[in-house]
């Protein structure tokens, strides 16, 4: 291709509002640009990219046995009623209405579509398993978009979903798609984990996320320092053991603690050790309230929370229902006198004794307090986040923290689906039964970003061979010297007819301009035809490393090789 004949708007300045490395730099490199708040047009570059990632996508879903399918963006919300998501997904999910007054959404994820198309078309035990994907365009309203394509309201998805007569035919499919994943993130090169997961709104259970390692990344892994455990710090469960002290019970007390209201405050005017205090927050679960206690240098986990008590919605109450339901402020919540909310504490509070707990008055607290003498709990469960430092769930090692980019997420979501919307089979023996489904979904345009994200230096972008929108970057230093005209092209003919993809700056500009733009753009292999075009040598210059060496024409085939391995 001839760069002068391509869309690619480099900038020389970084655009104000981008935040991290890959938004700047597909940005500045001309691969993108933004058309209003976490809405991105790809220009030519930036597409070509989407393309090889699609591309490996298809593949490794083909080689599974899966069929690609397009389903419509718009949805109707009858389907979304019918799933009883049309509320409980939440205001991320973008509705409207036509002219007829008939409300619709724009497709955040398939579910719905797809459920209703299998039950519509397929009947018999004999068509499962089945297995349809696509790669769409996908639409939610987050609240703050931010991080160019890692957190955006438009973005594109290769979504999958899977249809089985029982649970053995979905946990092969699942392990089979589970491998296919590892294979397209392998294939892009990334530096990725599959972690235990959250279903979140999808439902379902036994689901794994594929996080791309990066400083930047929005969720924390909990992995072993001395295994392959990993999950989402919001899974990860806790198997500490608790020692409760032998020192005897003292008398209930409560005690003035003017202005005083976080677990540091408390601790620090009390002079005790947070692991004294009990941490008391008011959480909404669906239409209930319950009152959730953890130690004090803990942390509640409403995951869990929600997993626990089996709910849609779990959400920290706000002052106001907190003032209405417990009748003090949020700084001196405790468990103490608390009627008609249920009580839940993790395992961590049970060994606590004469600890410090608020006392539902405002500025005061209790000491000496201890569980199950001064107040009742109704279960006590793992309910806090995990640690660094605790001991890994899977019985090696300690847990340690890293951020990650999630790229992909696999679900079993068993009968969630099938059930409320009647996507029934008939099995061997003529029985009625709801299709046991799963869900795959990789964010194709996030694979870009978290790219990006990996592949750069200071220079800009540094992309691999699978990647890149070109191999070769082809630049004739100046376009109005013959020689180095007539060679440049002669250069690209050749190397195009051997099957390389080449992108060749004819462009009229000063040299330096060339090369910071090349730089910026990262393709894997610089070709420049300069002062020597006449002796038929060229300097090649290899992206990743900086190295750079001058050849002569005769073989440049092999070192582009070498260099693209």
């Amino acid at each position: 291709m001839k760069q002068s004949k391509m869309f690619i708007p480099t900038l020389r300045e970084v655009p104000a509002d981008a935040e991290v490395t890959s938004h700047r730099l597909l940005l500045r490199a001309g691969y993108m640009r933004q058309t209003s708040s976490g809405v991105y047009s790809y220009l030519p570059l930036g597409k070509k990219v989407l393309k090889k990632i699609e591309e490996i996508v298809r593949e490794e879903m083909d080689n599974t046995g899966a069929n690609e399918i397009l389903m419509p963006t718009l949805q109707q919300a009858e389907l979304w009623q019918e799933s009883e998501r049309w509320f409980s997904y939440g205001p991320e999910l973008m509705r409207m209405r036509d002219r007829h007054n008939r409300e619709f959404a724009l497709g955040p994820t398939h579910e719905e579509v797809v459920t209703s198309l299998v039950r519509d078309e397929l009947a018999s035990y004999k068509k499962l398993p089945l297995t349809l994907y696509q790669i769409q365009t996908k639409f939610r309203d987050e609240k703050r978009p931010r991080f160019g394509l890692l957190r955006g309201r438009e973005f594109i998805m290769k979504d999958a979903y899977s249809f089985h007569a029982n649970q053995e035919s979905l946990d092969e499919v699942y392990e089979d798609l589970f491998q296919a994943y590892s294979n397209v993130f392998s294939r892009c090169g990334l530096n990725f984990r599959a972690v235990i997961a959250d279903s979140g709104a999808m439902g379902g259970k036994d689901t794994h996320e594929f996080m791309v390692l990066s400083e930047i990344g929005e969720d924390t892994i909990a992995y072993s320092d001395s295994s392959d455990y990993a999950a989402n710090i919001e899974m990860a469960p806790v198997v500490a053991t608790y020692e409760k002290s032998s020192e005897a019970q003292k008398e209930l007390e409560k005690v003035s603690t003017p202005d005083q209201k976080s677990i540091e405050d408390i601790s620090s005017f009390l002079n005790v050790d947070a692991t004294a205090c009990i941490k008391s927050l008011l959480f909404k679960v669906d239409d209930k309230f319950v009152l959730v206690l953890v130690r004090g240098d803990h942390e509640v986990n409403d995951i869990k929370v929600k997993n626990l008590l089996e709910a849609t919605i779990v959400e920290l109450a706000t002052p106001e229902e907190t003032a209405e339901v417990l009748g003090c402020e949020v700084g001196s919540l405790g468990p103490i006198n608390v009627k008609n909310v249920e009580v839940i504490a993790d395992h961590a509070v049970a060994s606590i004794v004469n600890g410090v707990c608020g006392a539902n008055e405002k500025d005061y607290h209790f000491v000496n307090v201890n569980p199950d003498r001064d107040f009742e709990v109704s279960q006590y469960a793992d309910i806090r986040f995990i640690q660094e430092g605790d001991a890994s769930p899977c019985g090696n090692g300690t847990i340690k923290f890293a951020m990650g980019i999630e790229v992909g997420h696999v679900f079993k979501l068993g009968t969630r689906y099938s059930e409320s919307m009647g996507a029934n089979f008939l099995d061997e023996n003529g029985k009625s039964k709801p299709m046991i489904m799963g869900c795959y979904g990789i964010g194709v345009s996030r694979t870009l970003a978290a790219s990006a994200e990996q592949y750069n230096d200071e220079k800009g972008l540094v992309w691999p061979k699978q990647l890149a929108p070109f191999h070769v970057h082809l630049i004739p230093v100046n376009m109005k010297n013959e020689e180095q005209a007539t060679l440049g092209n002669e250069l690209y003919a050749s190397l195009k007819a051997k099957g390389f993809d080449v992108l060749i700056d004819d462009r009229n500009e000063r040299a330096g301009v060339k090369f910071n733009d090349s730089d910026l753009m990262g393709l894997p292999v610089r070709v420049t035809v300069g002062k020597k075009a006449s002796e038929g040598i060229v300097e090649v210059k290899n992206r990743k490393t900086g190295d750079s060496a001058e050849v002569h024409v005769d073989q440049l085939v092999e070192t582009i090789n070498e260099i693209l391995g």
